[in-house]
């Protein structure tokens, strides 16, 4: 269960799932403080994706999706400039409803948004994943690779995974993330996959999924 308040990390690119992992470079001076604040307590940072203009006040606070993911630090590197490799885990989803301006990183107010799969929707989960796996499989044939998907992976981290690891834009991400619950972000994820093979060839990037 995520706390009322965590800190969160904007960034302009970075889309975190849940269940899924995401390497991190830590460099900025509040941010280093933010992970050392983390790791000293109980290690969750919530990503959240900047919208468009951020550049002309990303010293500041600039404005944000409200939606975002909560991640665990699962592995922390401390260089010796300061600087922090880390690796998030995504745990789940939640919404921005205040901010905290205490410390010098910036502090959320949230609501977590569970991601229950209910029972009558896991059998068109499966059927969806079926699907996705055709398409992606003959987008990285045609590309003259070899699909890799993992049998043993639940539906929802397979489903959770592509839309980390997929080749998308950032706010096609966002939109993922932002589905209302996990049959909804497969079926995006079909009809991105269906637009892209269709106008311009693969749409994955012909990694293995961990």
């Amino acid at each position: 269960m995520l706390p009322p308040t965590i800190p969160i990390f904007p960034l302009p690119n970075a889309v975190l799932f849940p269940n899924v992992f995401m390497p991190l470079h830590v460099f900025e001076a509040r941010y280093r403080t933010m992970v050392s604040d983390a790791l000293a307590g109980d290690r969750i940072i919530g990503m959240v994706l900047l919208r468009a203009g951020f550049e002309t006040e990303y010293n500041g606070r600039p404005p944000i999706f409200p939606v975002g993911c909560a991640g665990v630090i699962t592995h922390s590197e401390p260089l010796q400039d300061g600087r922090f490799n880390i690796v998030l885990k995504g745990i789940e989803k939640f919404r921005v409803t205040d901010e905290d301006g205490s410390r010098p990183y910036r502090l959320a107010t949230i609501e977590p948004i569970p991601e229950l799969i209910p029972d009558a929707e896991r059998t068109e989960l499966h059927r969806h994943r079926l699907r996705i796996e055709a398409l992606l499989a003959a987008a990285v044939e045609r590309e003259g690779g070899e699909p890799k998907f993992p049998p043993a992976m639940p539906d929802d981290d397979l489903v959770n995974a592509l839309a980390q690891y997929m080749e998308l834009e950032p706010l096609e991400r966002q939109a993922l993330l932002e589905r209302d619950g996990v049959l909804a972000r497969c079926r995006g994820l079909i009809e991105l996959l269906e637009m892209k093979t269709l106008g311009r060839g693969a749409a994955w990037k012909g990694r293995a999924v961990h």
